[in-house]
């Protein structure tokens, strides 16, 4: 009698053990799907206007220098904590071409740049 009691209680935990953590995977999943929805809503909102972030670099905390396109020009501005200061406008002609393994706004090497590279240092497999 005291055997099955146990068994019961431990039972009944484990099985609420189970709902919670398939609630908590439903909430994880719905958190994906709609964050998901609401960056393809705003990437889709924004694709057809007339300004375009072509870089961004910080220079202090809360503090960047951002080249932006509007239009043909290219604006060079200060973004601080309250405000945003033009700096200087620029042609195409005067944008300096990234690097290869260089991407736009962060600056950041591009992953499959970094994974080849790490491909040719690992020794090859011999068959």
């Amino acid at each position: 009698m005291v055997n099955g009691v146990l068994l019961s209680s431990s039972l009944k935990s484990f099985i609420q053990l189970l709902g919670v953590l398939v609630i908590f995977l439903f909430v994880l999943l719905i958190t994906y799907v709609v964050t998901r929805w609401i960056a393809g809503y705003q990437k889709g909102h924004m694709a057809g206007q007339n300004l375009q972030l072509i870089e961004t670099m910080r220079i202090a905390n809360n503090k960047f220098v951002q080249i932006i396109q509007a239009g043909e020009i290219y604006l060079v501005i200060a973004v601080g904590k309250d405000d945003v200061c033009l700096l200087a406008k620029l042609t195409a002609e005067q944008l300096l071409e990234l690097p290869s393994g260089q991407t736009g706004s962060s600056g950041t090497p591009d992953f499959q740049d970094i994974l080849d590279k790490l491909k040719e240092h690992l020794p090859k497999k011999k068959d």
